[in-house]
């Protein structure tokens, strides 16, 4: 990719690739102003669902990022207007009471150490201030974003910080990218670990290090993402005949799974028709 892609717009969100530089490591950035489109909704939250990815994320209005232990909870805690989002095996629960504006970017395998200088497990299953990790810089960073005032002028201020973020000093390990490819086709990990040329421990160390997961956490993951690929796109389509087909062992291990990662069973998740898959509004907390 020599230049920008064509940015993609739906409603309040813009989308796009990102330059060559930083292809290896960003899948997607992007930026939200929600703004004008929202109106606020006192404990209005959502469940997140997990992807198996890493992601950053700048908020530049309507609050901190406030998280929750479950639907239910009082007042959750805050964690920053700047943060690194781990890579899950499930699903976690955010305030969205108020319209915000943000930017950021989906990442790929490998860029927690090109990024951030840690690896990837390092950063799993929670969600870390980007302070942390970048220091004092970053209030800087969040200053040059709010003087953005189009999304896609926030978006190449993005870019252009962690173009001068990235280091390529250590890359990604070949046995990494091989086992992603392989889970593609197939969930055997023993049959991946062997035909790799790396013992079990070693393969396992490796992956989990530029992808957060585990090989069999990842496989999960993946699963049930092509099963909400196949729920957006065939609406009318049986859920139980979508799980056989990305395969599910029966109706049981479905339904037990899907709980496990969404919080919802399939029948709640179909009756709230999210517009963005793995985000579910899941309205007011109980009083």
């Amino acid at each position: 990719m020599s230049g920008k892609a064509t940015p993609r717009v739906s409603g309040f969100v813009l989308k796009r690739a990102p330059r060559s530089v930083l292809e290896p490591f960003v899948e997607t950035l992007w930026a939200v102003d929600a703004t004008g489109h929202m109106r606020s909704a006192p404990d209005r939250r959502e469940h997140v669902l997990p992807t198996g990815q890493m992601h950053l994320a700048f908020r530049l209005s309507g609050g901190a990022l406030r998280l929750f232990d479950d639907s239910a909870e009082g007042t959750g805690h805050v964690v920053g207007d700047a943060v690194v989002g781990g890579a899950r095996a499930a699903h976690y629960v955010r305030d969205v009471s108020q319209p915000a504006c943000s930017v950021g970017a989906q990442l790929r395998p490998g860029a927690a150490e090109a990024l951030f200088g840690v690896h990837a497990d390092e950063l799993a299953g929670r969600h870390t201030p980007l302070e942390t990790l970048w220091g004092a810089e970053v209030a800087w960073m969040r200053e040059q974003l709010l003087e953005a005032t189009m999304l896609h002028q926030r978006i190449d201020r993005l870019e252009s910080i962690l173009t001068a973020r990235l280091s390529t000093r250590r890359a990604i390990h070949p046995a990494v990218p091989y086992a992603l490819d392989r889970l593609q086709a197939t969930s055997s990990i023993r049959r991946i670990v062997q035909s790799s040329g790396y013992s079990h421990r070693t393969l396992i160390t490796l992956f989990r290090r530029s992808v957060g997961l585990t090989p069999k956490e990842y496989s999960r993951v993946l699963r049930f993402r092509r099963l909400l690929e196949t729920v957006s796109a065939a609406s009318g389509a049986s859920m139980v005949d979508i799980a056989m087909e990305a395969g599910y062992s029966d109706q049981a291990h479905f339904s037990r799974e899907f709980k496990a990662l969404t919080g919802v069973t399939p029948t709640e998740y179909r009756r709230r028709a999210p517009e963005r898959p793995h985000h579910l509004q899941i309205g007011t907390k109980p009083r």
